[in-house]
């Protein structure tokens, strides 16, 4: 007897530790889970799913069209492996008007791009998750996201609906600003931040000697106090490029991307655990039926 129990306590622990391990491959990215292991995604991210929203557009003369995709899915991506959601498929159908005169940008008209993020965000639910985060990795879509969320209390659905928006705090700056070569206030699109990330993601992607190519100063061609303007972006950078790409180092861009990394497994955190939202979600519409 006490040999069977000596055999059986060793392959007892080793059938554990391979069940663990099956357990900690559960993919995150939506496309590479099994059906059969579907129910198992839905428990283990508590219906929650993040939808990483980046864009095609030109990022000056020297980092890909993809940047704002390549960023937006690598902080989801590496988020989820410390606190686990599901990670929608790539998705870059947003707001690009402004950009539309430079190659390779993708730009569907304005109704496409609303029933696209509509109707995912509604299949996303129909497939079980309740939650729903939405990342965003450029800088044109934040006033359509927040629009779109907050025209969710239009009809009743059984679906939240979050948008994470990273901030900065002072070890962050001090660090960031540590390592910086350019000036913050005008490193905008494809500037020294951008390119930094672009470069400690996927450095093989960069040609960094092309970045002054190009110039990312603004223009200024355009002035009115206390007006807002469509044209305002063009008017500003016509090459769709607002900073100095070349001052760009793969540390910058280290520090920038697992500062939002660790944001976002906090965000996670919290919305998973979050039993509020959904509920005074419903209060609000039982209270509008009345």
């Amino acid at each position: 007897m006490k040999r069977i129990s000596a055999f059986l306590v060793p392959v007892c622990f080793v059938f554990f530790i391979c069940l663990q391990a099956t357990a900690q491959k559960l993919p995150s990215r939506w496309d590479e889970i099994t059906a059969a292991d579907w129910n198992n995604a839905l428990s283990k991210s508590n219906k929650t799913c993040i939808l990483p929203i980046g864009i095609l557009e030109k990022h000056g003369p020297h980092v890909p069209l993809g940047s704002d995709l390549i960023r937006v899915r690598e902080y989801a991506l590496r988020a989820t492996q410390k606190e686990y959601a599901v990670v929608f498929p790539d998705y870059f159908y947003g707001q690009i008007n402004e950009a539309k005169h430079q190659p390779g940008v993708f730009a569907l008209p304005q109704r496409v791009v609303w029933d696209l993020l509509e109707n995912t965000c509604d299949e996303i639910a129909r497939n079980g998750f309740d939650k729903i985060i939405i990342v965003n990795g450029h800088g044109g879509n934040p006033e359509l996201i927040k629009y779109f969320i907050q025209t969710r209390l239009e009809k009743e659905s059984k679906y939240a609906v979050y948008f994470f928006q990273p901030s900065s705090d002072s070890a962050f700056a001090k660090q960031s600003t540590a390592l910086r070569r350019s000036a913050a206030a005008g490193d905008q699109h494809a500037g020294e931040k951008e390119t930094s990330e672009v470069l400690y993601f996927r450095p093989e992607l960069v040609q960094l000697d092309s970045a002054k190519n190009e110039s990312g100063k603004n223009q200024n061609r355009l002035s009115i106090p206390n007006v807002y303007t469509g044209i305002w972006w063009y008017a500003s950078f016509p090459n769709h490029y607002a900073g100095e790409g070349d001052k760009a180092t793969a540390a910058l861009g280290k520090v920038v991307a697992e500062h939002t990394i660790n944001q976002l497994i906090d965000a996670i955190k919290a919305i998973k655990s979050d039993d509020r939202t959904l509920k005074l979600q419903k209060e609000f519409f039982d209270r509008v039926k009345k």
